[in-house]
């Protein structure tokens, strides 16, 4: 397999190697005053935010083709931003029921709260062992969440992000077109979107929505109308729209100029949040004398005509390497990292 990809790098045209992972981009400075979150360490690479001020944080992501500084299986842990401590600290959950946590490597994650008895559900994408699988856990005590169920399809091959709709329902993005990462490099080098949206619940399991080079973040609207994914070789933000059986129509396409990664959403503005990449090649190679650097981008009113792109906060990896997930929270701003630190900053 790596002599087959060496034979189709080789072949690949550079300038649009260079054009898609946006080699050539630096990243000028834009800081918020921050600080960064004390026992984080090894990546934040999702996390989102209840309206109590309650942030989920899954940590320690392995995944191919990314550096990683820990052995130690993944952990989810929790950070209340209502804390009157001007920095407060993250929490390790602990996890109990059938779960191996020894193979435990959380990925992206997402928060369903049941309506029905306030009931708070956390879905969170798992890779052991180089597999791709769903884990569905209750947040049942201050620190504690319980394993209710693992969930595995073949339609959920290569799982990076998720939102959840119901108790046992969901949305899933598929990063890579094939399980195989052969024929997966080969679609990106000629072009194809071949990567998938999922629906998934009990009752049935299709493909909502197609034609990603690869689809990374995934969030939904205030009013759960609308689902927004990130096609993050693209450097854009798909806008579809949920209809009838969960199916997804496309809406309309926005432009960010940036590899964004995870995508979280204001739910008192609607406003959308995407910790991005300025540089794909930096990420992956991660020189310490050129190391990554962090965006992170708001679209305001993205359904308009015009919506409004701005950048929120930049840096050349001085401060933090690789962000991948922004999320505010009444004039703070969480910033997570693939496999490095994570920020609070306040917003101005």
């Amino acid at each position: 397999e790596d002599m087959v990809c060496h034979c189709l790098l080789k072949g690949f045209n550079l300038a649009v190697f260079r054009e898609m992972t946006l080699a050539s981009r630096e990243m000028p400075l834009k800081h918020l005053k921050c600080h960064l979150l004390k026992d984080i360490e090894y990546g934040a690479e999702d996390l989102t935010i209840l309206g109590n001020g309650l942030a989920f944080i899954s940590t320690g992501l392995k995944y191919p083709g990314m550096p990683s500084f820990s052995d130690d299986p993944g952990k989810i842990y929790m950070l209340d931003l209502l804390d009157p401590n001007p920095k407060p600290t993250a929490v390790e959950l602990q996890i109990k029921g059938q779960l191996d946590l020894n193979s435990f490597n959380p990925h992206g994650i997402s928060v369903y709260t049941d309506d029905a008895d306030s009931s708070i559900y956390l879905f969170v994408v798992n890779h052991p062992h180089h597999g791709s699988q769903v884990e569905i856990f209750q947040f049942v005590e201050e620190n504690t969440l319980l394993h209710l169920k693992t969930i595995s399809h073949p339609l959920l091959h290569s799982v990076n992000d998720i939102v959840a709709v119901g108790v046992e329902s969901f949305y899933a993005t598929n990063d890579h077109s094939f399980p195989n990462d052969v024929l997966h490099t080969l679609t990106i080098l000629l072009g194809v979107p071949w990567c998938t949206v999922v629906y998934y619940s009990p009752e049935e399991v299709r493909v909502a929505a197609n034609g990603f080079s690869s689809a990374n973040g995934i969030n939904i609207s205030p009013d759960e109308r609308y689902i927004y994914v990130s096609d993050i070789i693209d450097h854009e933000i798909d806008v579809l729209e949920r209809q009838e059986g969960e199916r997804l129509v496309h809406v309309k396409v926005g432009c960010v100029g940036s590899l964004c990664d995870n995508i979280e959403v204001d739910h008192e503005t609607g406003d959308v949040w995407l910790g991005c990449h300025p540089n794909g090649v930096k990420l992956m190679t991660n020189d310490p004398a050129d190391p990554p650097g962090s965006e992170v981008i708001k679209i305001h009113n993205i359904h308009s005509e015009k919506p409004v792109v701005t950048q929120e906060y930049a840096d050349n990896g001085s401060v933090i390497m690789g962000s991948s997930v922004a999320a505010p929270y009444e004039r703070k701003l969480l910033i997570g990292t693939v496999y490095q630190k994570a920020l609070c900053c306040d917003l101005k």
